[in-house]
Parts: structure tokens; sequence; C-alpha cells
């Protein structure tokens, strides 16, 4: 599905991604593990066109998608849930919704678009509650469930996902892996930045180690999490 080819990104003249190549294979949860600072939330905005590329190629579906604009991406198939979520704060749940189906909204009907609505409440019942109360006033876990379903309104075939458990109480960052594993069952494929090393292993199928925006190890969930640099660095064993 989607292919990196020796990507490199910057911010002006600092270099912050050199020559990665990773894949994701559709139906899969890739996870990007690192510390902070490590090119994780560059890496996901290269792929969004926030980015962008001047060296290296992006392939979506084997389309070479390294020039294409963010708009553009999105019509593809392509959604970011940012890092920090991004609502519009003084809009309500069903708005925020409702901008998230705007790229589709001009070719699909009214009825897809509330299937839509029913799809992502019956995956975050909390937001039909809460579908008329205004973003910022939700909770920063129920803020992180409107953010993602916000993006699933787009019927995306890649969901990128920047660090979901940030600022969430341990209770519900079990309960977010527990929807990101839902939205696998149902067949999303995910790209998943996190620096919950473990909890991201135990959901990805595959994944990708970045240090100082290069990628330094990959492999399966198994073969990472017995890595004993991944055990040392990430997972807190000596």
């Amino acid at each position: 599905m989607l292919r990196l080819i020796n990507i490199e990104a910057y911010y002006d003249s600092l270099q912050a991604l050199h020559g990665v190549s990773l894949h994701v294979g559709e139906g899969e949860i890739v996870a990007l593990i690192g510390a902070n600072g490590a090119g994780k939330t560059t890496l996901l905005n290269t792929i969004a066109g926030l980015l962008p590329t001047p060296y290296g190629r992006i392939l979506f579906y084997n389309q070479d998608i390294s020039t294409l604009t963010t708009p553009k991406r999105v019509s593809l198939g392509i959604s970011l849930v940012p890092e920090g979520r991004d609502l519009f704060s003084d809009m309500s749940v069903e708005e925020n919704l409702l901008l998230g189906a705007d790229g589709m909204r001009k070719r699909l009907s009214p009825t897809s678009v509330e299937e839509k609505f029913q799809m992502v409440f019956q995956l975050f019942p909390v937001l039909f509650d809460r579908r008329g109360q205004i973003a910022r006033t939700l909770s920063g876990g129920e803020q992180q469930m409107l953010a993602i379903a916000r993006a699933l309104m787009g019927s995306p075939k890649l969901l990128l996902l920047d660090e979901p458990s940030t600022g969430l109480a341990p209770m519900l960052v079990r309960e977010m892996f527990h929807k990101i594993a839902e939205l696998k069952r149902a067949g999303t494929t995910i790209l998943l930045a996190e620096q919950n090393v473990k909890m991201a292993l135990n959901l990805a199928d595959r994944g990708y180690v970045l240090e100082t925006g290069r990628i330094v190890l990959q492999g399966t969930r198994a073969e990472l999490l017995a890595n004993r640099r991944v055990q040392q660095a990430y997972l807190g064993r000596d």
C-alpha cells in the first residue's frame, strides 16, 4: 500500500530525516517507535504532505505522491490524526465530524455521510452522547476519540496516528489502544507513531525504530520485543 524510498526532510537547513525507507501493507498496523525528537512526527507529516519531499519517493498503491498536496493525498485515502489533535475547539463534536467528511460529501449521498456518523458513534459511543458539546470542553480522552473519528469520517485507506496516548491517564491509554485494535479488525491500515513502546508493539504487526531521523531497527512485533537494544532503550529492561 505505502512505500517510502530514501526519504529526506528538512526544517529550513536542518535535516530531520535521513534516507528513510519503509513499507506498510494493506490491513497492517505498523509501529514507529523512538524517543522525543527521533523524527516520528516529521515522518508522518511528510507522508501527509505537510512537509515537502526534496529527496526520495513516496508511493501509495504504486502511485508516486511525493509532490501532491495534502488535500490531494487526503482524497486518495491518507488521513493524519496529529499529536495534539488540532480540533476546531469552538465547534461542536458533530460539526468537527462533518468537517472530517467534507472532502467526501460532494461525491457521497447524505445517507452515506449518515452511515459514517453511525460507524464512528458505534466505535466511540461517548461521542454520540457529546455530539452537541463544544470540543474544547471534552476530556482529553474524548478529544482524542473525536480526532480519530473525524479522520475516519473521510473513509481513509491509511490512517496515520501520531502519539494517540499523549496526555491520557493509563486507563484511557488502554481504552485507546483497544479502539485502535478494533479499527484494525475492521480492516483499517494504520501507521502508528507512539512512545508507549510496549503497547504499540503488542498491537502492531511490524515496527520500525527511529533515532535522530534514521531507521536503526525494523522487524516483526516478536523480533522487536525480543531485541535487546529495544528492551534496554525503550522497555526499561537490563
